[in-house]
């Protein structure tokens, strides 16, 4: 069986070779009087499934009474409706996850469910903190056992603690105020639902109105299946708590300058969100079109890489002129295999998950857009196949500037040294890749698409990371005790 699960893993590796894997997605909701709102959240994790396939998980509350239910899988693996009556409460929060920190086993799913003299807490993470070993070597030193790898223990230790001389507000300021990095919280102990974004507001967190309650998601795509209006964005630095269907804001860090992560415009969020009153689809239409007016490639079709690519191509192809239509056919059901990824499986990986319209092709000049190269392997094969489906020119065209560093806050990358253009030139990549031209979104014009100046995360893209890499530096000075006490 684990020899499987490794084909599993390697498989899946393959047939996503050149993405930055999806983070996680978080769901909160609070619902006063209700008898079991479990559902809702399992519909809401179903609009995030996007952003973690790994694992899923539910905690309700019912009086201060906290059950939960976690395991591997899909959200519509992982419950059934004998699983979702366990689960009563009219407040509840959920967890899609994708491991950026901890690794892949069901013990490191969410949400987190803690218990101490002061109550019961559940508490759901999307991001990543970059002082975590840091604060994982202090605890245990101080005898604090850990039961996961992932950093979302830390937060949850940090407020347990903290609760024994404060009110949970206070509890969650300060161990919010203690780690640092990215991160978006849903919360919920005693009556309260809590919700927490991180100080620059890295990752996303917005606030929507139910018909009875209030509802917390990483994206606002999760409002329309539940009836709900999006109300806001939750500023950086910002606490929301929710009981009786009040809400309270507590600013619990204002020092930091907003950096909101520009790669969740360029290819996490679905296209039907809003962030930072911002439309995605608007973006990656206005991207497509920046890379056109700044190209002068004759040609005779506009393709996008489904799905993440076809609203940039939907914008160059209106800004150039050049018409837009199908290339390639995205297979939407790979789903898990037990196949063995021999050397024959490595050349069909990429066609296992798309295959060329050879037919709309054939004989053309073919401009194709995609929303990022990472490692560089998927978009080879993908000109590959179109230059062997017929197309007489391929012309890569990539909706973000090139990817250069990796990314410590929230989004699993490779190390920067398999980095393609971290190690070559553009055109060095264009050769490697088999394409006739190669050409990036520039960061200025990513900015213009974004429309939020500076205030945006360009770190895997210009290696300008809006927080210190405590965890990193902390690493090379390991064995330098005294290290520590310079982040006391």
């Amino acid at each position: 069986m684990n020899s499987c699960k490794n084909w599993e893993a390697e498989l899946a590796e393959l047939l996503d070779d050149d993405k930055f894997h999806d983070e996680c997605g978080v769901v909160g909701i609070s619902s006063p009087g209700a008898s079991n709102i479990a559902k809702d959240v399992y519909f809401g994790l179903h609009s995030l499934q996007h952003r973690g396939q790994e694992s899923a998980g539910i905690a309700s509350n019912m009086f201060g009474n906290i059950n939960y239910y976690k395991d591997m899988g899909l959200v519509q693996e992982v419950f059934n409706d004998d699983i979702m009556k366990t689960l009563p409460g009219d407040i509840c929060i959920g967890h899609v996850r994708y491991s950026t920190a901890g690794e892949s086993h069901v013990t490191n799913a969410q949400p987190l469910v803690v218990y101490s003299k002061m109550g019961s807490l559940a508490l759901a993470h999307n991001g990543t903190l970059v002082n975590a070993q840091i604060l994982r070597d202090e605890m245990q030193d101080d005898g604090y056992i850990f039961q996961t790898s992932i950093d979302t223990e830390i937060i949850a230790a940090l407020i347990a603690k903290h609760l024994r001389e404060n009110t949970v507000e206070e509890a969650v300021s300060k161990a919010c105020n203690t780690v640092k990095g990215a991160f978006a919280l849903v919360i919920t102990t005693g009556e309260k639902l809590i919700g927490v974004r991180d100080p620059n507001g890295i990752r996303p967190l917005c606030l929507g109105k139910t018909a009875s309650g209030y509802i917390l998601s990483s994206e606002s795509c999760v409002f329309p299946l539940q009836g709900a209006t999006y109300v806001r964005d939750i500023k950086p630095g910002e606490m929301v708590v929710i009981e009786n269907n009040e809400i309270t804001s507590i600013m619990y860090n204002e020092n930091a300058p907003r950096k909101v992560c520009s790669f969740e415009y360029v290819y996490f969020a679905r296209t039907d969100s809003h962030m930072e009153d911002k439309s995605i689809y608007m973006t990656r239409r206005e991207a497509g079109r920046i890379l056109a007016r700044n190209d002068d490639v004759e040609a005779d079709l506009v393709i996008a890489v489904p799905d993440s690519g076809t609203v940039a191509a939907i914008g160059y192809a209106e800004e150039s002129g050049i018409p837009f239509g199908e290339g390639l056919v995205k297979n939407r059901y790979v789903g898990r295999t037990f196949i063995q990824p021999t050397q024959e499986m490595r050349e069909l990986s990429v066609k296992m998950k798309l295959n060329v319209l050879e037919e709309n092709i054939r004989g053309k000049r073919v401009v194709v857009i995609d929303d990022s190269i990472v490692r560089g392997t998927t978009s080879g094969k993908i000109v590959k196949m179109l230059k062997e489906g017929g197309a007489a020119e391929v012309h890569m065209r990539i909706s973000s500037p090139p990817v250069t560093h990796s990314c410590y806050m929230g989004i699993d990358t490779p190390d920067k040294k398999n980095l393609m253009a971290a190690n070559m030139t553009i055109d060095e990549m264009c050769s490697h890749i088999g394409a006739d031209s190669l050409a990036f979104l520039p960061v200025e014009g990513l900015h213009e698409c974004i429309g939020l100046g500076d205030e945006i995360c360009t770190a895997c893209f210009t290696g300008d990371y809006p927080v210190e890499l405590f965890d990193i530096e902390y690493q090379e000075h390991r064995k330098d005790r005294t290290f520590i006490g310079e982040y006391d």
